[in-house]
């Protein structure tokens, strides 16, 4: 017998703002375009957020020297206000993100299926610095 149990991935950052503030730097497409990239070499021009079960996003990730781009989107299949948003990717894959208060700030916990082509190190390095900018972005706020 086989199983298709996926290999899941997580990074997690805590951010020192209220979770009113992590919340608004998240979801809103005029942040996300400030944070959602894994390089400084990259940036992300355009962002679409339709927030609810059955919502679409789209985040749009680029080179900033143009050699290369793509769209990063999928469907929101729970949102939580503050606490949870699960998705399934355009591929098919599912993530789960997860809001939580502690004594010195907010965890953001993202747990997502890797995919087949990078290693798993290659996939955390760069959700990570992803979680990494947002942290940076929304803490300067």
């Amino acid at each position: 017998m086989t199983t298709s149990e996926k290999t899941k991935i997580t990074v997690q950052v805590v951010v020192d703002k209220t979770l009113e503030k992590v919340w608004e730097s998240w979801i809103k497409p005029k942040h996300i375009v400030n944070w959602y990239f894994a390089s400084p070499d990259w940036h992300c021009p355009k962002s679409e957020n339709d927030l609810q079960p059955g919502g679409n996003f789209v985040f749009r990730m680029e080179a900033k020297d143009g050699s290369f781009g793509f769209d990063f989107g999928g469907v929101y299949q729970e949102v939580k206000k503050q606490e949870l948003i699960t998705y399934i990717m355009d591929d098919g894959r599912a993530a789960r993100i997860e809001f939580s208060e502690l004594p010195d700030g907010i965890l953001i916990k993202e747990t997502f299926e890797a995919e087949s082509t990078n290693s798993v190190e290659i996939q955390r390095g760069g959700w990570q610095a992803i979680v990494d900018n947002f942290k940076s972005y929304t803490e300067s706020l």
